[in-house]
């Protein structure tokens, strides 16, 4: 990512896990935003699995977490700037005190929660226009799937040479807001099933009917793939 930024080409990062990928198969909108983007990274051990079983042997999770620490890391040195985009206020200010306490080096040159829900084209030009004027690296984007891949697609070009990349729940695990899975979870690939428990509402029907399909399709691709083999 840092030879992207030497490119000065801009363009979008996307973060894919199983609920994206089943979106994007009923969404036109979507499925553009991830053939559109730079890279996608598989942020579920599903969607790597998945990639491994399809012929990627080296295919790795890359959770949009993790991500985002490394970056901030090895771009303290060389002044990376960073944009901090997305989630709720309370959750972007105790984000951006977190990450200065744990990355002091790092440059942070803004930090804004847009509007919940429908944001007018004249506000989400405004807040283009302030990301374009702090002239940031890096701008992470926080706004949830499939919202953040819709607004980096749209957006991308204008951002350029800045490189936006969509992380989601980062924003709230780095904030404390919400709690990461265990090591454990996330090596044995459980990480849905720490999410879940601590949001059983709000995620619950949604893991039944994504996860469901997203087997039921990979297991579709896999029996293709052999087919043709």
């Amino acid at each position: 990512m840092l030879e992207r930024r030497e490119t000065e080409l801009g363009g979008y990062v996307c973060q894919a896990n199983a609920h994206v990928l089943v979106v994007a198969f009923h969404d036109e909108r979507v499925r553009r935003a991830l053939d559109e983007a730079w890279v996608v990274h598989p942020d579920g051990s599903p969607v790597s699995w998945l990639a491994r079983r399809l012929g990627a042997e080296q295919a790795s999770r890359i959770p949009g977490a993790d991500l985002m620490t490394h970056l901030l890391d090895i771009g303290q040195p060389i002044g990376l700037k960073h944009y901090l985009f997305g989630s709720t206020p309370a959750v972007i200010a105790e984000l951006e005190k977190t990450l200065k306490a744990r990355h002091p080096d790092a440059l942070i040159v803004g930090a804004v929660s847009p509007p919940f829900g429908v944001v007018s084209d004249e506000r989400a030009q405004r807040d283009v226009d302030a990301i374009v004027e702090a002239a940031p690296d890096v701008v992470w984007c926080g706004l949830g799937a499939p919202k953040q891949e819709l607004w980096m697609n749209r957006y991308g070009p204008v951002l350029a040479p800045a490189l936006a990349v969509g992380v989601g729940a980062a924003f709230d695990f780095h904030a404390g807001s919400k709690r990461r899975a265990p090591d454990w979870m996330q090596r044995a690939g459980l990480e849905w099933g720490h999410r879940l428990a601590s949001e059983p509402r709000r995620l619950a029907g949604r893991y039944v009917r994504t996860n469901s399909e997203f087997l039921i399709r990979a297991a579709a691709e896999i029996a293709a793939a052999k087919r043709s083999s």
